[in-house]
């Protein structure tokens, strides 16, 4: 793609969207530039000279900003997305199972689609769509794993609720190595899997549900509660709900998924993901790895947008695996229960390019997070919050390099963070905000622009190995130098701007 066709807004994002588009404020009187248009502007001006006299530390404290700024300008996804459309139907299947309360009846458990659904898989067009739709008063189908072929999508239509078996043998990438605590990982497939295709996706206004919260066929447990139990007794065995490996251009459109046993979308090694319009709903808050969205390992081009996600743990998790990730775009989302708008923990392949903005997180036990540790951290840089709210969450702003129990452990990986930026901020509700680099040689490089406190309750702070700059806008968090720490910058004056029309209820089907 040219640079030219990167559209970048000169003013703060709204939060009125513009339909069908992202990237663009629709705020009156905004005006878009091209990144070569900035890049021409740039080059008619003198660069910013620093005195050579200046400690190291200053030196890269003062350049922060002018960093940060190119970080705004070019922290995204590479592509010119736009809203997804449904493609024309290649087979149409009729619903033949019942809803019963929020699940199906006990004589229905073995009463699967999951051949039938396939076979219209297996033999769909490219370019067209397998649709599930309600048949009279059946508005339920019932499966175990299924594969999406090159260019065809999965359409869930409004009123259907594709379930998955509760039979972990459906599941079973071995005999016997689903539904169990194993000390390897791997036991499962996923419900819903594309692999090395292009131009697939999940579609539609209905329901896809992983009954995690209900129990494993012929056992005493719950997929949820065989997950509570590991860590002490081994790695859990259960399924993810979509899984994609090597699939080029990706597409999440509209659909609702809820109650995954494990993560609920997975993306690696792919080049182009958009989820658009997606809702994914755990009620239960402690769902362990209940992940909403998990990006990473190798992928890049990624946007997530216009979505609302509660989730038992990360509601997003940037991995930067042994792939890394790069370039990717979070827009107009809304985030209510989870561990928040996550990056890592896996960061050994470094991860890049990210820009999130218009977002609200209502509630998550973390709001704006990086978290690593020196058994899998790597090179976090050029990653931009604009236009975000956070309330009511015990850690607002985190950027942690001592994550899980071993966090304080040296180890051969060792995490850094350059090139972050924050900018138009808002906190309310208390908690503790962290900048806890990992040592002198591997720190945490912050910019704070426009960042809020916009109440009186009580902050707990932890800055340490991290370089802050304040500026050119209002910063009000009570920051000190910390331990090998600088702040740098001076902070202007301004007030917050309320976050009331951000925090929206959860949307009911």
């Amino acid at each position: 793609m040219r640079l030219s066709n990167i559209l970048l807004a000169t003013k703060p994002f709204s939060s009125k969207k513009c339909p069908g588009q992202i990237g663009i404020s629709c705020q009156t009187g905004t005006v878009s530039k091209s990144l070569s248009q900035v890049l021409r502007n740039r080059k008619s001006q003198n660069p910013p000279k620093f005195p050579r006299t200046l400690p190291n530390r200053a030196y890269l404290a003062l350049c922060l900003l002018a960093l940060s700024s190119s970080s705004l300008l070019i922290a995204q996804d590479t592509r010119t997305v736009t809203e997804p459309t449904l493609p024309p139907a290649c087979a149409s299947l009729d619903a033949q199972l019942n809803t019963s309360g929020h699940s199906l009846a006990a004589e229905d458990e073995n009463k699967l689609d999951t051949v039938r659904i396939q076979k219209a898989l297996d033999t769909c067009t490219k370019g067209h769509g397998v649709v599930l739709h309600t048949h009279g008063k059946a508005n339920a189908f019932l499966s175990g794993p299924l594969e999406l072929r090159e260019g065809v999508t999965l359409i869930v239509d409004k009123g259907v609720t594709l379930f998955a078996s509760r039979d972990a043998a459906a599941f079973e990438t071995s005999p016997g190595s689903c539904g169990i605590l194993s000390e390897t990982r791997g036991g499962c497939k996923p419900l819903i899997s594309a692999k090395h295709v292009s131009g697939a996706g999940v579609m539609g206004d209905g329901t896809i549900d992983g009954r995690g919260e209900e129990q494993i066929l012929g056992k005493d447990i719950t997929w949820w509660g065989l997950a509570a139990q590991a860590g002490k007794t081994g790695h859990q065995q259960c399924f993810r709900l979509i899984f994609t490996d090597s699939a080029d251009n990706f597409t999440l459109y509209r659909i609702t998924l809820k109650n995954s046993p494990n993560f609920h979308v997975v993306y690696n090694h792919g080049d182009g993901f958009t989820a658009w319009g997606l809702k994914i709903d755990t009620p239960q808050r402690n769902a362990p790895n209940t992940d909403g969205v998990d990006p990473g390992d190798g992928a890049k081009n990624i946007t997530i947008t216009h979505s609302y996600i509660r989730a038992g743990d990360d509601n997003i998790a940037i991995k930067g695996g042994t792939g890394g990730l790069t370039n990717m775009t979070v827009s107009h989302n809304h985030f209510y229960w989870g561990h928040g708008m996550s990056i890592g923990s896996e960061t050994n392949g470094g991860v890049s390019q990210v820009r999130v903005f218009d977002l609200s997180l209502d509630g998550p036990d973390n709001g704006i997070r990086i978290k690593s540790n020196g058994s899998r951290g790597g090179l976090v840089h050029d990653v931009v919050y604009d236009d975000v709210c956070v309330r009511n969450s015990r850690n607002p702003i985190t950027l942690d390099t001592a994550y899980s129990a071993a966090g304080t452990l040296k180890g051969n990986s060792p995490p850094s963070m350059r090139d972050v930026t924050l900018h138009h901020v808002r906190v309310s509700g208390g908690g503790k905000i962290s900048f806890n680099g990992y040592a002198t040689d591997y720190r945490i490089g912050a910019n704070l622009d426009d960042v809020l406190l916009t109440d009186a309750l009580p902050y707990q702070y932890v800055i340490s190995h991290a370089d802050l700059y304040l500026g050119p806008g209002p910063v009000n968090l009570q920051l000190a130098n910390g331990t090998d720490s600088t702040i740098g910058g001076k902070a202007g004056q301004g007030s917050a701007v309320s976050c009331t029309d951000k925090f929206v209820p959860f949307p009911q089907q």
